[in-house]
């Protein structure tokens, strides 16, 4: 039977949670909004609209939202051709396609953003498909993303795992009845994302992949 890895990226593939931190608070900066970077580091991995919205309440403008989301797409397009992998990524990736996981990407990013990232993680060859911001009707923490990704691998909620970085990533798998994998990559605490239902927690994916064969992952290989 088949099995799947869904994957977060930004901060659980790529090494980018602080280039959204700064290119978002620049953007909030220069519409006149004093947003602290670590209020801004808790609401990566949600949607732009969702990011907004949880950082400036309902009492905003919402129709400067549209400048905003569009100043930090621009600010932190300037970082394409230089967005950095996390050590391991692409050799976890692999190892996993190796042992016969399809794998599919699970991101709120899309468009220039997901191919530039896509680039970064250098492993389309095993990846089996993408389920993009693009994709869905709503982003983390709602489930959409996680039903999209096993469409795209033909399997059940029982038969996949989830790998993120965020408390917006465990609740997505946590709402689709996935089990979650945690990595602190993204810099969040191990205690929040426990909390947000984190079956395990690594440090990054190269911790992940260097004790892969006493992971989750591997205990669903022997229930096969």
């Amino acid at each position: 039977m088949a099995r799947a890895v869904l994957l977060d990226v930004d901060g659980t593939l790529a090494d980018t949670n602080h280039l959204h931190v700064v290119t978002w608070w620049e953007a909030f900066r220069q519409a006149g909004h004093q947003v602290q970077m670590h209020d801004i580091h808790r609401s990566v991995g949600l949607s732009s609209t969702d990011l907004i919205d949880h950082l400036l309440g309902d009492d905003r403008d919402r129709d400067k939202d549209q400048e905003l989301s569009a100043a930090h797409t621009t600010l932190y397009g300037t970082y394409f051709d230089r967005l950095p992998a996390l050590d391991g990524a692409r050799d976890l990736l692999h190892a996993l396609a190796d042992r016969g996981w399809t794998l599919v990407l699970a991101t709120s990013a899309g468009g220039p953003e997901l191919e530039a990232l896509r680039r970064t993680i250098d492993a389309d060859d095993v990846i089996a498909g993408v389920a993009s911001a693009d994709d869905v009707e709503e982003a983390k923490p709602a489930p959409d993303p996680v039903h999209r990704g096993l469409e795209l691998a033909d399997v059940v909620a029982e038969r996949a795992v989830f790998v993120g970085d965020t408390v917006w990533d465990m609740q997505a798998a946590t709402n689709a009845e996935v089990r979650a994998i945690a990595l602190l990559s993204g810099g969040i605490p191990r205690g929040d994302l426990e909390a947000a239902g984190a079956a395990t927690v690594y440090s990054d994916p190269a911790e992940l992949l260097a004790q892969l064969d006493t992971s989750l992952l591997v205990q669903m290989e022997h229930d096969d």
